[in-house]
């Protein structure tokens, strides 16, 4: 089953998300090498900068899904206030497997 990660950066944390950026995508190369991730990136302030995250994971549950989230090296770093996982169907677009 497909779970959306829904992370907002804490305010003032764009450094935080500089400095940590490069573990974040060693571990996201990582889920995507054991075909746990579907799709990444981030949100995006008015300016253009980033501001939080969209992290689309392949879990059996709504807890793995939130482990997933909670391993990431921006969540190890307390980058986020908030972290949702919230089941998804991915209706249009969607690559073929």
């Amino acid at each position: 089953m497909l779970f959306a990660l829904l992370c907002k950066d804490k305010p003032g944390h764009f450094s935080v998300r500089m400095e940590t950026r490069p573990t974040h995508l060693d571990y996201l190369n990582k889920l995507n090498a054991e075909g746990k991730l579907a799709m990444a990136g981030p949100f995006l302030d008015a300016e253009g900068n980033a501001n939080g995250s969209l992290v689309i994971v392949h879990a059996e549950t709504a807890e793995e899904a939130k482990a997933l989230g909670a391993a990431d090296p921006y969540a190890l770093a307390g980058l986020f206030e908030s972290v949702e996982a919230k089941p998804f169907n991915w209706v249009f677009n969607k690559p073929e497997a």
